[in-house]
């Protein structure tokens, strides 16, 4: 295979081509379960443009000590739900994000009716019109309604109400809704994929998707890392849809990306300064929280007085600030100025919402190492890993493929070090 021409500076970032992001991935390559127990994946090391492997489970002999690891807490929702028609007809309505009230844990809370974007399945069935559902929670049979609404970005607005004001509606989203297993598993969701595809530091609801690097983690390499003196500490980015939405456009200028709920606590701020602003991030939601709090704390460096509803990071805006000519700030004065705007406000930790795309050209400010899977052709999280290793990941996945390494979610895990 020809290598890829890897954009020398953000300018070309625009123009780079998805199909040199193009590999042949066999479908008996994608793994459709996880080994277990799940530490005992195969993991790829790539350190120093030479790539070595061995077991998951003996992860902590590649990290020094007194690093600092971040991991996403995340934990996946049971996003799809199955309504019948009078007619017959099967409506599935994937809920994507709350809309109104538009806060996660809100609308988990909430006990009348929220509303939300959602995808609907067989939509040109439900034109108008209600669909009802009985749920049994805890022994009550509750009603609960769907009104689909207009429009809404990638999705609709879809509303629901229940008829019992003593159950939220994360209670009936467990009750009655469908853990969503990735489509190119190619199979239903299955009792055992309640847990296997949950972390096990999964905490705050609220992704469609997991993230997958840290699946692999196990209570047992945890309290290995810990006792090696490992730092671990956690942020929070909801994972979306469009982390399956592959790029469409020959250039990736014309590809949207999907924005993404992400939060982070003023503790995890100050680790990473004590940390020298280095880390290890697992996974690619990871990296891409850290590396948008970077440019948040660029943005209030500029303007302290944003409000936190204005805490946003486009996806263009780290090439656009490199092609200013600006001498950017430190990562660690980015850091400090958000710290110092938390403060300023009494927060205990920053929300925001982050488009950012990282692709050949792109330069990492805090993340140092990753934890990743082996990800789809031409996707965005390929463009992520090749903008970390310089432009050699096709070494990485060569390797791979021909060694028996398992693809995708369920499959085997590699460990980077530009």
């Amino acid at each position: 295979m020809n290598q890829p021409i890897e954009p020398s500076n953000p300018q070309n970032t625009r123009h780079i081509r998805i199909a040199e992001y193009d590999y042949e991935l066999p479908d008996e390559r994608i793994a459709k379960f996880p080994v277990e127990p799940r530490d005992d994946c195969k993991l790829l090391v790539w350190r120093n443009g030479l790539v070595s492997e061995d077991i998951f489970k003996n992860l902590k002999d590649y990290i020094s000590p007194q690093s600092l690891m971040i991991f996403n807490n995340t934990r996946v929702i049971y996003a799809r739900l199955h309504f019948l028609k009078e007619s017959g007809a099967h409506i599935e309505i994937f809920c994507l994000e709350p809309l109104v009230p538009k806060d996660y844990q809100v609308s988990f809370s909430s006990t009348s009716h929220v509303s939300w974007v959602c995808l609907i399945g067989n939509a040109k069935k439900w034109k108008e019109g209600e669909l009802h559902k009985e749920v049994i929670v805890e022994g009550k049979r509750i009603c609960l309604t769907a009104r689909r609404g207009c429009a809404h970005g990638s999705g609709f607005e879809v509303s629901f109400e229940w008829s019992d004001a003593s159950v939220t509606f994360a209670e009936l989203l467990d009750a009655c809704g469908e853990l969503p297993i990735p489509p190119y598993l190619n199979r239903k969701t299955e009792y055992r994929d309640l847990s296997d595809y949950q972390t096990v530091y999964s905490k705050i609801k609220g992704s469609v998707a997991a993230p997958t690097a840290g699946l692999h983690f196990t209570p047992s390499v945890l309290a290995q890392l810990r006792e090696n003196g490992i730092e671990l500490d956690e942020i929070t980015l909801h994972v979306g849809a469009g982390t399956f939405k592959p790029v469409k456009t020959e250039e990736i200028d014309g590809h949207t990306m999907h924005a993404e709920w992400v939060s982070v606590r003023r503790d995890t701020v100050v680790n990473l300064l004590e940390h020298d602003c280095r880390c290890l991030a697992v996974g690619t939601t990871s990296v891409r929280t850290l590396e948008s709090l970077y440019y948040i704390g660029v943005q209030l460096a500029d303007n302290p007085n944003l409000s936190p509803d204005e805490l946003f990071v486009p996806q263009w805006l780290p090439y656009e600030l490199a092609q200013s000519g600006r001498e950017p700030i430190s990562a660690c004065d980015a850091l400090t100025a958000l710290l110092k705007y938390m403060d300023s406000r009494s927060l205990d930790s920053i929300q925001a919402s982050t488009q950012i795309i990282i692709a050949p050209g792109y330069k990492f400010r805090l993340v140092r190492a990753m934890i990743t899977n082996f990800h789809q052709p031409r996707s965005t999280l390929l463009l992520l890993v090749s903008a970390f290793v310089n432009g050699r990941w096709r070494e990485i996945y060569d390797y791979a493929l021909s060694h028996d390494f398992r693809f995708l979610s369920y499959g085997d895990s590699c460990l980077i070090f530009p």
